[in-house]
This record gives structure tokens, C-alpha cells and sequence, in this order.
């Protein structure tokens, strides 16, 4: 499981969660089960309760079975699913939800899912990999704004129009279907010297783009206070500012944009209330141990 993907903030989300023994919890993010195995491990052996473990990436439901615990359950499908699954699982009310956002250590470094700049390979970055598109199709069929659009908007690029504008002219010559297809046509619109982060920004655009991540989040968001019982746990784990500031907007004004409803006595209206007045943050070990962990903010709320 460690070689997959090593869980960051383990404890951090474990106590954020409140574990009550003979609760029911979600991990929307199974992957490769890091917290799943530690939430099963603190409920304890003989405890009543259940875990439903969500991913729609194929890995994860091996690692699942590999855990062999008769209180998981694990859901193939996407997270922005979750209130259609836990009915059919007669759990319309849950004590905790985790999520760990992003793509996982496992999925980076396989060479043929095409996440990473590191390797050459198809583009493809399906998390599901039954998904139709994929960002070889992003990258050859969008129109010009388009591309514009999601490199400035989800890869915070900031010439996005002219690299917009390269990847068409590149694509009326030859079909950009690899990673080092992707490279050679940007290659001289990366900054001198920054050349690793313009690549991770336009790879994170059309990881987005091709996942519909944040269009994912928002929807599962919407869905927490019906799900969660009251005084029941959020905590979720995100690794760049659009995904935190989703997380953040919800959390404090139950929206996503705008200023937080106000009732007839100036209340304010608002499902969940934060438990962390600043998101945590991994250590400098923790960072030494699994770099991912750098870029990492948790986030835990409570349902009022």
C-alpha cells in the first residue's frame, strides 16, 4: 500500500475525524487505502462500524480487497456519486467523511496513464479509465478559447492565450498525441529556468479538465450536510488554491461564492461550522519523508 501512495496528514485526518466506535465513515479517495486501513484499525476489531471506501479508478478496488474487512465496502464510482450510493446501502446519514484530493503517488508514477511530464506516453490522465476523454482529445479537438480557458483558469498559466494559440497551430501540422508531443510544441513557451512548473501547471489544466475535478468537488460539497449526521465530520485534503478555495468558501459560507447568508436576526446560514481556524499543514519530516505532503492543506468542518 505504501508503495501506491503514502497517506499524507495521516493523524492529522484520523483526529479530524472523531472516530466514535460503531460509526459509519466514508473515504471518497480510497486509492491505495492508506486511510482507510487506519480509520478500520482505530474503529477497532470487534467495532460496529462500517467504512464505504469510494474511487473509480480500477487499482483501488484491488487494494480494497486486499484489506479483507468485512465493515468495508467499497464503491466504484466517483465521489460527486456519493448520496445515490449510500442509499442503496441504506447509509443516508454518515459520522465522518474523508477526502484526499488530487491524484495519487501510484497514478503518477505509472508511465502509461500519461500524469506525468516524466515519463513519455499516451495522453491520456483518465482517473477513470473507462471515461471517454481523455487529454489527447482535450489537447487536438478543443477550439482555441477553450484551451485558453482551462490553462489560465485550472492551470493558472499565466500566458495561457499564447500557449493556446501553439497548441492549435502545433496540431494543424501533426496530431499531439504523446507527453513529448505536449513538450516539444511548448518547449520554447516555458520560462527559462521554470521549465518543471509550466509543465505541471498545463499537465494539472487538462488533468482537471479531462476528470472534471472541480466540477466534482462542488457537486460531492453540495451533498455533505444531507449526508452528515449532526456533529458529524468533513475533512478534506487538497494539494493546489483552486481546489482549497472551494473547500474554504463551502466550509465558511456555504457557498462557493459570495458572502455567507444572513438570517432575519443576522445569523448567519451556513450547514457546517470549521473546526480549523487555519488549514494544517505537514511538517518539515513529514515533508523529508513524501514530498508530496508540501503542498498539502487540511481543512475539517462539523455539521451544525
Amino acid at each position: 500500500m505504501s508503495d501506491y501512495h503514502e497517506p499524507v496528514l495521516l493523524q492529522a485526518c484520523i483526529d479530524g475525524l472523531n472516530l466514535q466506535p460503531g460509526g459509519t465513515y466514508v473515504d471518497i479517495t480510497f486509492g491505495g487505502g492508506g486511510h482507510s486501513r487506519e480509520i478500520l484499525r482505530q474503529l477497532g476489531p470487534d467495532s460496529a462500524g462500517r467504512l464505504f471506501g469510494f474511487d473509480q479508478d480500477a487499482d483501488a478496488r484491488v487494494n480494497a480487497q486486499a484489506i479483507g474487512d468485512s465493515r468495508l465496502t467499497f464503491v466504484a464510482s466517483n465521489f460527486r456519486n456519493i448520496k445515490r450510493y449510500l442509499r442503496l446501502y441504506k447509509a443516508e446519514q454518515v459520522d465522518g467523511i474523508l477526502a484526499d484530493l488530487g491524484i495519487s503517488s501510484h497514478q503518477i508514477d505509472t508511465p502509461e496513464r500519461g500524469f506525468s511530464t516524466r515519463f513519455d506516453a499516451d495522453l491520456d490522465m483518465r482517473m477513470n479509465q473507462q471515461a471517454d476523454r481523455t487529454a489527447r482529445q482535450v489537447v487536438n479537438s478543443y477550439p482555441e478559447p477553450e484551451l485558453h480557458r482551462i490553462l489560465g483558469m485550472y492551470g493558472e498559466v499565466t500566458n495561457a492565450r499564447t500557449v493556446a494559440a501553439a497548441l492549435v497551430s502545433a496540431r494543424s501540422n501533426r496530431s499531439i498525441d504523446t507527453v513529448n508531443d505536449l513538450k516539444n510544441a511548448l518547449q520554447r513557451y516555458a520560462p527559462r529556468g521554470k521549465e518543471n512548473k509550466f509543465f505541471a501547471q498545463v499537465f494539472q489544466a487538462l488533468r482537471i479538465e479531462v476528470n472534471e475535478e472541480l466540477v466534482a468537488l462542488e457537486e460531492f460539497l453540495e451533498q455533505v450536510p444531507e449526508i452528515l449526521k449532526p456533529g458529524g465530520r468533513l475533512v478534506v485534503m487538497s494539494y493546489h488554491s483552486l481546489e482549497d478555495r472551494l473547500v474554504k468558501n463551502f466550509i465558511n459560507k456555504g457557498k462557493f461564492q459570495g458572502e455567507v447568508e444572513k438570517d432575519l436576526y443576522g445569523n448567519d446560514i451556513k450547514p457546517l461550522q470549521s473546526i480549523t481556524r487555519k488549514p494544517i499543514e505537514a511538517t518539515p519530516d513529514e515533508i523529508a519523508r513524501n514530498p508530496r505532503a508540501r503542498s498539502a492543506k487540511l481543512r475539517i468542518a462539523e455539521k451544525i
